[in-house]
């Protein structure tokens, strides 16, 4: 009943997509999310506000390291 929260991981289209972090150079504002490689067009999937939340964007994709774009 109760225990560990199981981390769920999301699957995306690795071929053509890539988990990236958009940041503001002015405020320094991050938003998580998935770039299309080919369009170049960006899904937004959450705003990071702390270590924490980057983390959480990490285990749900499986990934260890996320580029950053300014």
């Amino acid at each position: 009943m109760f225990g560990k929260k199981k981390t769920q991981t999301s699957t995306y289209d690795k071929e053509n997509q890539k988990p990236i972090l958009k940041c503001s150079i002015c405020n320094g504002e991050q938003v998580a999310g998935l770039k299309d490689l080919r369009t170049g067009q960006f899904e937004e999937i959450m705003f990071i506000s702390d270590e924490n939340d980057l983390k959480h964007f990490m285990n749900m994709f499986g990934i260890d390291k996320v580029e950053k774009e300014y």
